[in-house]
């Protein structure tokens, strides 16, 4: 139909070229209205809600769950507000066909040629009488509705009853609008996504998580006796039921690798978080010319100063050793802010070195979807304990998906954190378009020489990785050094900051 509107997937930000679609929010003739949620669509970084810019009909949903979507490509299609039936494409039924409008002699006496054809418009059109001028406030990039001057209609449904749409002669499945009331205490939409792969009804769950939330291991803890009929069911009860998943399926078992002879177990699509992160590593390897400076640290006094604190203060939260580097770390950069820039190329080939008046500290957190770096956005005007608040947040928000692009993709410096996986260095790579990286190993025993005597101390190590472009290897060192040296000496350094 001409008047019919199509959406078309936005850029979500931060230049993102496409995105999974996770759920759909809606079906086929499901009333909405603007800035209502439609779908949840997995971009490389983080699970997002995608409103409608448009009210109406749904007519056409483009796209299954599971399937890739390039941005600009059509998401759903829509019959305005008071529409005719008759000029709409026709909505598929349940199995498939197209619905064909009622005949005459339906059964009514007044029953007249197209008459029950155009009731679904005629209803819709009475539902949204109560019209108020309103703007969209969910506005995406390139799309969103502009606000005030009546530019612009924001319309809410009424409810219709079963009856009053039996009269007329109205199909209930093109009225229904999809409310997720018993899913409210499912916060995360991994989890809510886990549950749908392998059928698990989560109204039937009681979560294990604050005020009855149902958390991952909820939803783990129900598949085995779903998902698994008595015969495919393991020996050991403890056993995990094998998943199926869209990320990875086993081939054929004649599948042979023809280089090294050996059979193929699973073929694993490259996507989402990790085809984001390997192509971002790919192109930080192909254009920086890194160099890497490491040092062994005392981290003795910082350690004792933070259980003096913990005890001092119990009631109050104690920021953690990361909290602390970080502000080290963000205090190292004013002095040298060579470290805190970014290099930009024109389209003449010539380059400029950018240079930032703040820092947005990025971290690594490690979620289900792979590597993420959320960003404290002008981290260097916080607090020890204002930063630690604040990555508390973050890699609470990024482990669930629900992290913003403003806050996965801003950072102007990273801090790495690999100590937490029991190892004690790593060159990093630097997360482009940064132009450094610094690593915090594990902090362990070890012996150490203090005033002329051995003795046991706690040691880590830091190493970074810079682009040699922006700095020689003297600023790296001044950094890296400056660093270890408020590690070492956290209360004097700490009384500047």
């Amino acid at each position: 139909m001409s008047d019919t509107q199509v959406f078309r997937l936005p850029d979500l930000g931060e230049g993102l070229t496409e995105a999974e679609l996770v759920n759909w929010l809606v079906a086929v003739g499901d009333e909405i209205r603007v800035d209502q949620p439609i779908a949840e669509v997995e971009t490389a970084k983080s699970v997002v809600e995608v409103p409608s810019p448009y009210a109406g009909t749904v007519l056409e949903l483009h796209g299954e769950p599971g399937q890739t979507l390039d941005v600009g490509k059509p998401l759903i299609s829509v019959a305005p507000v008071g529409a005719r039936a008759d000029d709409a494409a026709p909505a598929p039924s349940p199995d498939g066909s197209a619905a064909s409008s009622m005949p005459s002699g339906s059964g009514r006496p007044d029953a007249t040629p197209g008459a029950a054809s155009s009731a679904p418009a005629a209803v819709a059109a009475n539902a949204y009488r109560e019209e108020e001028k309103a703007g969209s406030g969910n506005v995406l990039i390139g799309y969103g509705t502009p606000g005030g001057e009546g530019q612009s209609r924001r319309s809410r449904a009424p409810r219709v009853s079963t009856a009053a749409a039996e009269t007329q002669d109205v199909d209930l499945s093109l009225l229904r609008t999809r409310v997720p009331g018993k899913l409210g205490a499912v916060i995360s939409p991994l989890v809510r996504r886990m549950a749908r792969e392998h059928g698990v009804d989560l109204g039937e769950l009681h979560g294990s998580g604050d005020s009855g939330l149902i958390m991952r291991r909820d939803v783990e803890a129900a598949i085995p006796s779903r998902a698994l009929t008595p015969e495919a069911r393991p020996e050991t009860p403890e056993a995990p039921a094998p998943r199926s998943t869209p990320e990875a399926r086993s081939p054929e078992a004649t599948s042979t690798d023809a280089r090294t002879g050996l059979g193929v177990s699973a073929r694993t699509p490259v996507k989402g978080v990790r085809k984001a992160v390997a192509a971002n590593m790919a192109r930080s390897r192909q254009e920086i010319p890194e160099a890497t400076v490491w040092v062994d640290v005392d981290a003795t006094a910082l350690v004792e100063l933070r259980a003096g604190l913990k005890k001092a203060d119990s009631h109050a939260a104690t920021p953690g050793l990361l909290a602390f580097i970080a502000r080290f770390v963000t205090a190292g950069l004013k002095r040298f802010p060579e470290l805190n820039t970014r290099i930009e190329t024109g389209d003449d080939g010539a380059q400029e070195i950018v240079s930032f008046a703040g820092v947005n500290l990025g971290f690594a957190a490690q979620t289900d979807r792979g590597l993420m770096v959320p960003s404290i956005r002008n981290a260097d005007k916080l607090s020890a304990r204002e930063l630690d608040g604040e990555i508390r947040r973050l890699t609470a928000v990024a482990r669930e998906g629900k992290a913003i692009p403003e806050e996965l993709g801003s950072g102007t410096f990273t801090l790495n954190n690999y100590g937490v996986f029991g190892v004690d260095g790593s060159a990093a790579i630097i997360n482009h378009p940064e132009v450094a990286i610094l690593g915090v190993g594990r902090i362990m025993d070890k012996p150490w020489v203090v005033g002329g005597e051995l003795a046991v101390r706690k040691v880590t190590e830091l190493t970074l990785t810079f682009d040699h472009r922006v700095c020689d290897g003297g600023t790296a060192a001044g950094f890296l050094r400056f660093v270890a040296d408020a590690i070492e000496n956290p209360g004097s350094v700490l009384s500047d900051l």
